[in-house]
């Protein structure tokens, strides 16, 4: 007891606090960005980032919970980006320009394809990667979403995650055609998934009825180059909105056409975190708190959800992958419309007052001063 008491005495070393994914990214020298989101992908300020051989940022909104993050890249006129690998996976999205890229294990077997605005591919794992600017007078911006902060805190060890040789066979051999955009349709609970490698504009990609979710709502749920982390496009129509809901961390919210707003809360807050958007803004839900997307414009709103987790292969099971649109009367995690709180239809009223626009959604509040809409019929619980 004496020698237990003598140990217990002798004064603790304080114990260091290391985070190896900030290391990195200070030694980096990129500009960092946070906040709950971002109003344009178009105007965020950039800095020099020698990695990616051009201008860029790292973005960290606090939805991620610290499982993956943000890069956005612009790339001068007639510039490419210096080649990489890397073990985290990357989803890349065009936000402006036009160009190309190489994607290779073997220098022999390079895969090459062309990209617009609006296309959307990932990096198979660990394999290189090298983007061509196609514009001698124009720059072109990409945003990708990667899961980074996950890998660098679990290895940490940089060389292993940048220099590691390890090709992955069963993701990609650098098969002729393996992005040439082609790709098949599966059943995914009560909607769509479409299993490609490249998608040529997230604009135009045809989508299928998601009624679950309201608001007359098409979706089609997105599976590439065999990630575990996935993607959704979803839009709604005019004069309308989505049901609250909630999911696990990470899903960034890019919004590609359309007006209007979403609104964040914890469950059991009071108040409300409004956010407006436009295209080009991102919005990224903390882990379990509830949102909700709003349409105040004249057209169908349409975004897409890079997440963390995708449909096809169990990231972790604490993220929800089938009851994203089960009322939370049953154990889900969804707000059906007659549940909601009467205060968020009137807010989406006064802000289609605002805007000149009419509200649609009779058809599924009885309250609603507006009209029933077409969409709204077809697409009812």
């Amino acid at each position: 007891m004496a020698a237990e008491t003598e140990v217990n005495a002798a004064p603790l070393e304080e114990l260091e606090i290391t985070d190896p994914y900030v290391n990195w990214q200070r030694d980096e020298g990129a500009p960092v960005i946070t906040g709950f989101y971002l109003q344009d992908l178009s105007t965020v300020e950039l800095g020099p980032w020698e990695r990616k051989g051009g201008r860029g940022a790292f973005v960290n909104l606090e939805g991620c919970g610290g499982v993956n993050d943000t890069h956005v890249v612009e790339i001068k006129p007639g510039g490419h980006s210096e080649p990489e690998r890397h073990l985290y996976e990357e989803f890349v999205y065009i936000v402006s320009g036009r160009g190309s890229t190489s994607v290779w294990y073997d220098e022999k077997q390079k895969q090459t394809f062309e990209w617009g605005r609006g296309s959307l591919f990932a990096i198979p794992l660990n394999a290189h990667y090298q983007h061509f600017n196609g514009s001698g007078l124009d720059p072109a911006r990409y945003m990708a979403v990667t899961t980074a902060p996950s890998m660098l805190r679990i290895l940490r060890n940089r060389d292993f995650i940048f220099n590691n040789p390890y090709q992955f066979p069963e993701r990609f051999t650098g098969e002729a055609g393996y992005f040439n955009g082609e790709g098949k349709i599966h059943k995914s609970k009560r909607t769509q998934t479409l299993v490609t490698n490249f998608v040529a504009d997230v604009h135009s990609l045809g989508l299928h009825s998601w009624k679950e979710r309201g608001g007359g709502g098409d979706h089609i749920g997105l599976e590439l180059a065999e990630n575990s982390t996935g993607a959704h496009i979803s839009e709604f129509q005019v004069g309308t909105y989505k049901k609250g809901h909630r999911h696990g961390p990470g899903a960034h919210v890019i919004i590609l056409d359309g007006d209007g707003f979403s609104t964040l809360w914890r469950d059991g807050d009071a108040e409300m975190m409004k956010c407006d958007w436009r295209p080009g803004a991102v919005i990224v839900p903390p882990e379990n708190w509830f949102h909700q997307h709003f349409n105040t414009g004249n057209h169908p709103a349409r975004y897409l959800a890079l997440r963390y987790q995708g449909r096809k292969y169990v990231a972790t099971t604490s993220v929800n992958r089938g009851d994203g649109d089960i009322s939370v009367k049953l154990g889900g995690n969804q707000i059906e419309y007659e549940d909601e709180d009467r205060k968020i239809h009137e807010l989406y009223e006064s802000e289609l007052a605002a805007h000149g626009a009419t509200c649609r959604m009779k058809g599924y509040i009885p309250t609603c001063t507006g009209e029933v809409g077409p969409s709204i019929g077809q697409g009812a619980d």
